[in-house]
């Protein structure tokens, strides 16, 4: 009985690894469905009627980009790192907000997806190992990616935290990110674009966090908070943290995302929305949360 059962479990784990690219297809088919429906009824305001609909299917078909990642799902059994019920949190406020600003901490099997997910948006990832971003760039050149150093170490969480409360550059109030090399937790040294662009969307999914000599996600959440917080355009800033259940990952989302601000807990994502300062209370003014 016990061999049957493994044989049962493996056909069953092997049955799901087909099923979930397939999944994946369906999330990129439903994004094409739904821009071209938004797309053409806006088209179909401006123009007269008989225009609207050739219109819609010469100018709002898929993106080559997303008839990449299509085949790219179809053909293969490499998934990627979420699964189905924690991307689609995700993908729910990508169809409301595309095409948008999307930053993305990490470079990774789900990258193709994220970019198809965002037809005529902004999307770019941030990897911190050189060679893995040109690997995954030889093979999906139309990815927009660059390999960025980091300045901490999982293992000076605490110390981070501290440092933060005395500071004077890292409080809320005074926090910025370019050449801010007095807080340890400000990103700097990045690409301009980084500085450069109001995103929209930022998914915290690197860099790596689960050894002691690794970066840790504590610079990124930190940053993420900032950017959200200088917002000046309409609107929150929605940012999605994975492996959110971890130690560090926890301790640093409550101190700079806020509770408060969380409106989705699925699986090990937590998505937060997160108001501009000029949004906030005035009480907000020297306190993350």
């Amino acid at each position: 009985m016990g061999k049957e059962k493994v044989v049962k479990n493996r056909n069953f784990l092997a049955d799901k690894i087909w099923v979930f690219p397939f999944a994946i297809v369906g999330l990129i088919a439903g994004a094409i469905l739904i821009s071209s429906f938004i797309k053409a009824a806006d088209d179909h305001l401006l123009c007269s009627r008989g225009n609207s609909r050739s219109q819609a299917v010469d100018e709002y078909s898929a993106t080559p980009i997303q008839l990449e990642a299509i085949r790219h799902y179809a053909t293969s059994r490499i998934v990627p790192q979420q699964n189905f019920d924690e991307i689609s949190v995700t993908f729910d406020v990508l169809k409301k907000r595309a095409p948008c600003n999307f930053l993305v901490f990490g470079l990774g099997y789900d990258s193709i997806m994220w970019t198809a997910l965002n037809p005529g948006g902004y999307t770019i990832f941030l990897e911190e190992d050189p060679k893995w971003v040109q690997k995954v760039l030889k093979d999906a050149p139309f990815l927009h990616a660059h390999a960025v150093q980091y300045r901490t170490q999982l293992q000076q969480a605490d110390d981070l935290l501290s440092h933060y409360r005395s500071e004077p550059s890292c409080s809320p109030s005074k926090a910025y990110l370019r050449g801010n090399e007095n807080c340890k937790l400000a990103l700097t040294g990045f690409p301009d674009e980084f500085y450069d662009t109001e995103w929209d969307l930022i998914m915290i999914d690197a860099p790596r966090g689960f050894f002691a000599e690794g970066p840790g996600r504590m610079a990124p959440i930190f940053s993420a908070a900032v950017m959200a917080r200088n917002r000046e355009g309409s609107g929150v800033t929605h940012v999605f943290l994975h492996d959110a259940t971890r130690t560090v990952e926890k301790a640093f989302a409550s101190e700079f995302l806020c509770r408060k601000y969380l409106v989705h807990k699925v699986g090990r994502l937590w998505h937060f929305e997160i108001p501009s300062a000029a949004n906030m209370n005035s009480d907000d003014d020297d306190q993350f949360c």
